[in-house]
């Protein structure tokens, strides 16, 4: 989480374009400039702080696979470091946690199935000794010096290397994998800078005294009693009313207090029943500690403290913010304990710190880890040093809930391995504020704030009312004589910021729009706030704006009509990132959702304005959500394996509003009360994870999981699977199994009907064809397996690969459809002969329009001035409709939107150029609208030229030759050619359609053009 302090930096060097705002026959009525996508109020801009833009689509970069037990770094080139740095490394024997006996004298220390591991035995004290004479030994040879050691959940170490040493480990057998240690962040989302720069005071001495809180649940298995989750974060607060309660330590547990600035042993009350914090290779790699963190369990940012309340947190029944009585709130798990494994600092750690936290946690002894942490634009590789020790505490029966990542878009998922349950974040509660604009217009954005209500005030675009130079489109640099009293509107930057200077100019309030669309994320401003997360809402608001420059009105109140959340509530919030899983071609994740915006729960007052409690929003805030209810199923069933609560937490989910798909929701919304009685469990066999954990190419697909994913696989052929349904019940159930959704796809369940016995298990085989369904898209759904008293689901999303793989999802995007020129290339996902055809070259037809111009630099609104609309019908078996726009003004900026009724389904805004190119391939039939978008203009009038085809798949065109290989191999990347049995007309583009047959299966090409077409 970065602090304001970095963020006002950020904000000072952002480029506003001042550009001349005009009005079609009106003249100059301003300058502008719209929020700049650098801005933390990007979404492409993570909670860490740290700048960062993706890669565009064609720059992605597919990545089918990676180093398991032979690590990457062990299958492919690597760039030789040429410096000393900081890396960890992984010895080849197994840690306590998953060592099962063979070395003579040494005893198993892995515990037995349903039995906890005793990692401070005679056996474990005996076995990390020898994995101490090992390590040393290794460190020896290769003249290393140690600094932290691994041994419990991973057997290893971290260290600074030179590249010499790296060389001398790597060849070592007595080495695992060697990996340069690795920046981590939260996932907590935010729709710019909201957390202010730690203050460098804190409490000192004993831990506040436990608090009343009001009656509950009786402390027993439904509250969590007798189960500590380990959370690694930030730390925690622990003088919060949250976690001021004393509690016995459970049994079984091993861990301690380890004591620091502001953080003594009385704060480990049992309620916080140990703490920890490790800073080794943070230190190392970045030389101190940022501004305001210190040497100390106590959490300084407040994202742990809010972590560990949502998990666990005691009940609070009446939670105040600046004032305002919140009510009442509790951790899912209020009788849980917690186990404080401090990681992270200022928002931020490395892996090498984590691995010791996490090491640490399990040879203390907690049932439950929570990992609201993660990477920008989610995982890369599988099986990373993290997702090995993970992967051991799951061996030793602990439960991992983690965060999916809050990057927005599909394949952006963190932490997606098979033994971690992956969460998604939800909206399940409707925080909206509505602006009433002078002309009627209402628009519903979202506000955790008392919005003034009552009588229409004046409007004002910050812009207008004070320095361009210092940023008045962003609300800084306001004049107060043209603020006071107003509403305020301004682009969103940093919020807090913005409108604290808001508030300081006597503003009534403050309306923040984002121009380029973002998160839907609220805050507590203290302040009235609406924020419009939304190009939409955006768009109607700055036309309103630039129309209205002097008389316009704004009614801000609380409440709304649920529009803000579209699909209604519960939903999968828009920043939480979805499937598929691009690490793994066989794993679905997310796994399911929970709760995850607009949560209140506890927090350090240094990193939030002095409040003990405030709302965040993120994956971060899900992950405990899941951590919790995990720990209520181990405390009611204390002999289900970690896979089997996962299990159960998954097959009882359901279906959030708006979507049923999977990518997006997995298994669907957190359903606790359903979870404690699940009928069957479906859960991976402990050797099936391990051999997973060594693959250098891990699939997943044939892991025992309560889902199925098939993301690349050859549609030709039929996919055989089998899945082993076990009764967690007390009594025998039949159970008939049911398909739904996957359109075209053939699926056969056999037996239909399973009878299990109570503890049996009964094996079933899933059969699977892609029959009529498309190539290279997905289609979801799910198998169900029903009784008379219970309903086991698991989802399935399956992609057969045709001519392209797809890390990501299709939807909105036509990936690697267009070709140019005469030469194409394909990624086959199929192996045989093929034949193919081509409907021949039709031109794309061009025509000219004029349209008064809008606002320079202005935002998109289908009703704005400087937008045109142009209609076409696509009729029913259409291979593809492609629109383009042209102008020969070159100060004239056109965009392009594509929708189809009122969804958006391309866009295209190139801010550089005015050649715009929208396209659907195989679209529906029906009424499609392109918008052309004057985003600036050379003069009052816009002169461009649009051109459209639409393609028919049966279409009989100017007459072309297909050239094509006679056979192809899946994976590789033949070409083809495509020429025009004849000259084209000249200075014309055209367009074709080819066609592929394999194997008696078609398979759609793409969509050719001549341009660049060149004649030998």
């Amino acid at each position: 989480m970065a602090t304001s302090t970095s963020g006002t930096r950020r904000r000072r060097g952002l480029a506003i374009p001042l550009l001349v705002l005009t009005l079609a026959g009106a003249g100059t009525v301003a300058t502008a400039g719209t929020a700049s996508a650098a801005s933390t109020g990007s979404p492409r801009v993570a909670e860490s702080g740290l700048d960062f833009e993706p890669a565009k689509n064609g720059d992605r970069v597919d990545l089918t696979g990676g180093g398991g037990r032979t690590r990457k770094s062990d299958t492919k080139p690597e760039i030789a470091p040429t410096a000393p740095g900081r890396y960890v490394v992984e010895l080849a024997e197994e840690p306590v946690s998953t060592y099962t006996g063979g070395i003579s004298g040494l005893a198993r220390t892995r515990p037995a199935p349903g039995k906890r591991l005793e990692p401070h035995s005679a056996a474990a004290k005996a076995y990390r000794q020898h994995l101490g004479n090992q390590r040393s030994a290794v460190a020896e040879a290769a003249k290393v010096k140690v600094d932290q050691v691994y041994t419990t959940a991973f057997d290893g170490f971290s260290a600074t290397l030179t590249p010499a040493q790296v060389d001398a480990l790597k060849r070592d057998k007595r080495v695992r994998s060697v990996t340069a240690s690795r920046a981590f962040s939260i996932n907590q989302a935010s729709p710019g800078e909201a957390t202010p720069t730690p203050t460098p005071t804190a409490p000192t001495g004993a831990a506040t005294a436990a608090v009343q809180t009001p009656a509950g649940p009786k402390p027993g298995s439904e509250t969590g009693a007798g189960i500590v989750i380990g959370v690694l974060d930030s730390g925690i607060w622990p003088d919060s009313p949250s976690f001021a309660k004393t509690m016995p330590a459970p049994v079984g547990w091993h861990g301690t207090c380890q004591t620091g600035y502001a953080f003594v042993v009385e704060h480990c009350n049992g309620k916080i029943v140990g703490a920890r914090y490790f800073a080794d290779t943070y230190l190392a790699a970045t030389g101190g500690l940022p501004e305001g963190e210190y040497l100390s369990p106590r959490d300084m940012v407040g994202h742990g403290t809010h972590t560990a309340s949502t998990a666990a947190g005691l009940p609070v029944e009446h939670v105040t913010i600046s004032g305002r009585d919140f009510g009442a709130i509790s951790g899912v798990a209020p009788d849980a304990q917690i186990a404080v494994y401090k990681v992270l600092w200022g928002g931020a750690g490395y892996d090498a710190d984590i691995i010791a936290g996490i090491d640490a946690a399990v040879a203390d002894g907690v049932q439950v880890l929570n990992y609201s942490i993660g990477k920008q634009l989610g995982d890369w590789e599988p099986n990373t040093p993290i997702g090995t020790a993970f992967l051991n505490a799951t061996l030793a029966g602990v439960f991992v809930s983690a965060s999916a990542g809050n990057d927005g878009f599909s394949g952006a998922i963190s932490n997606a391995q098979p033994w971690v349950t992956t969460v998604g974040a939800a909206v399940t509660n409707v925080n909206e504020g509505t602006v009433q604009l002078g002309n009627g217009t209402e628009i519903v954005g979202a506000s955790l704030d008392v919005l003034p209500g009552g009588q229409a005030r004046p409007l004002v675009f910050g812009e207008q009312a004070g320095s361009l130079e210092d940023g008045s489109a962003y609300c800084y640099g306001l004049d107060p004589a043209k603020v006071k009293d107003k509403v305020v509107a301004c682009a969103l930057d940093l919020p807090y910021d913005q409108v604290a200077e808001a508030r300081a100019n006597g503003a009534a309030a403050v309306v923040l729009f984002d121009p380029w669309g973002n998160f839907r994320v609220n805050s507590i401003y203290d302040f009235p706030v609406l924020y419009l997360n939304s190009k939409e809402q955006s768009g109607k608001l700055f036309n309103y704006l630039m129309r209205h420059p002097t008389d316009g009105t704004a009614l801000v109140t609380s409440g709304g009509d649920g529009s803000s959340v579209p699909a209604g509530v519960p939903s999968v919030a828009d920043y939480s990132s979805t499937g598929p899983d691009k690490t793994h071609t066989g794993l679905m994740k997310p796994d399911l959702v929970a709760p995850g915006s607009d949560i209140i729960a506890a927090v350090s007052p240094p990193g939030n304005f002095g409040r003990q409690y405030d709302a965040y929003s993120g994956t971060s805030m899900a992950a405990p959500q899941v951590a919790g209810a995990a720990a209520i199923l181990r405390a009611q069933h204390p002999d289900w394996s970690p896979g089997a609560v996962a299990s159960a937490l998954r097959t009882t989910a359901t279906d959030t509003v708006g979507t049923d798909n999977p990518l997006t929701q997995g298994s669907g919304m957190l359903a606790l009360d359903r979870a404690d009685d699940p009928g069957l469990v479906i859960e991976p066999a402990a050797a099936d994870l391990v051999a997973f954990g060594a693959a250098a190419q891990p699939d997943g697909r044939d892991l025992n999981l309560p889902s199925i994913s098939l993301r690349e696989y050859d549609g030709t052929e039929q996919v055989t699977l089998t899945r082993k349904l076990t009764n967690v019940g007390d009594k025998q159930e039949t159970y008939q199994a049911s398909v739904t959704g996957l359109p075209g796809m053939e699926i056969n369940v056999s037996p239909k009907a399973v009878t299990v016995p109570p503890g049996k298990t009964a094996t079933v085989t899933i059969t699977l064809r892609r029959g009529s369904a498309p190539w290279d898209r997905y289609v979801t759904g799910a198998i169900t397996w029903r009784s008379t008293a219970h309903q086991v689901r698991i989802p399935v999303a399956a992609r057969p690969w045709g001519i392209s793989p797809r890390l990501y999802d299709d939807n909105l995007e036509d990936f690697n459809r267009l070709i140019t020129g005469a030469y194409g290339l394909m990624q086959p996902g199929f192996t045989g002969k093929i034949s193919g055809r081509s409907t021949g070259y039709t031109p794309i037809q061009w025509d000219s329009y004029s349209m008064p111009a809008g606002v320079n630099g202005g935002v998109f609104d289908p009703e704005a001035l400087g937008v045109r609309a142009h209609t076409f019908t696509v009729p029913a078996g259409s291979a593809g409709i492609v629109v383009q726009t042209a102008t020969d003004d070159p100060n004239t900026n056109l965009d392009l939107w594509l929708y189809k009724g009122d969804k958006l389904v391309f866009r295209s805004a190139a801010n550089w150029h005015s050649s715009e190119r929208a396209w659907v391939f195989m679209p529906e039939a029906g009424t499609y609208t392109a918008y052309v978008f004057a985003q600036a203009s050379g003069g009052p009038v816009v002169d461009y030229r649009l051109g459209h085809v639409i393609l028919s798949r049966d279409g009989h065109y100017a007459p072309a030759t297909l050239e094509l290989p006679a056979r192809v191999e899946r994976g590789t990347t033949p070409s083809y050619k495509l020429r025009p049995n004849a000259p084209l007309a000249e200075n014309l583009e055209y367009w074709a359609y080819t066609e592929l047959s394999v194997n008696g299966e078609v398979v759609p090409g793409h969509l050719v053009s001549t341009e660049q077409f060149w004649w030998e």
